[in-house]
């Protein structure tokens, strides 16, 4: 077999990533200073945030399975990273919704809650992402011991609402919702059947 080539230093991949993961907001920021954001721009802000949103929520579900396939286990070290950026394009996109949809009107945001099952669901997802954010740290990890795993598992019904969210979003062209709802339900799938794969592997050598 030929040498592997070496892998760059995590450090240098890590900023890296970090810094691609800036690039939506730099892009927004940069259409909104040149006024490119189109007849509406609330709209456009509210969809491009909300898209980054489930890219990164994606990402972030995807990195397990990268993990287990590609046999580099350091790519668990950009689960936390991603994550948060995934928190972070929600909360931008809640953000656009609250300030310049709502004008922090607090009534018809409950009643947009209410009657809406596209805000409703997207509201529960944002939900579910808080305390996965606030827990994200290594300490939080620590203390919460087996808890914190158990907690962090609200990932999964997050990413349900995420796509949930977007298709009942959309009226007309659910093209790119379906296929977010596809990658979803590729990436559960998969732990899925890792995780019955590797519970039979258990039993068999504990018999």
């Amino acid at each position: 077999m030929p040498p592997q080539a070496p892998r760059p230093p995590l450090f240098i991949v890590k900023v890296l990533v970090f810094g691609a993961s800036l690039l939506p907001l730099i892009g927004l920021c940069w259409l909104a200073w040149h006024e490119q954001l189109g007849v509406n721009p609330v709209e456009t802000l509210s969809h491009l945030t909300g898209d980054w949103s489930l890219r990164f929520l994606l990402l972030t579900l995807a990195i397990t399975p990268l993990r287990q396939i590609s046999g580099w286990n350091a790519l668990i070290k950009f689960r936390r990273m991603l994550g948060l950026f995934a928190f972070f394009y929600v909360c931008l996109h809640f953000s656009v919704y609250l300030v310049f949809d709502q004008f922090f009107d607090l009534n018809s945001i409950i009643e947009d809650v209410a009657k809406r099952p596209y805000i409703t669901v997207g509201f529960a997802g944002w939900l579910l992402l808080v305390p996965l954010a606030v827990t994200s740290t290594s300490g939080m990890m620590k203390r919460l011991g087996r808890n914190w795993q158990r907690l962090h598992r609200l990932v999964y019904p997050t990413g349900a609402l995420g796509v949930l969210h977007y298709l009942w979003l959309v009226k007309t062209d659910h093209t790119e919702p379906l296929l977010y709802a596809g990658i979803l339900a590729l990436l559960l799938g998969y732990r899925l059947w890792w995780w019955r794969a590797h519970s039979a592997t258990v039993n068999r050598s504990t018999r």
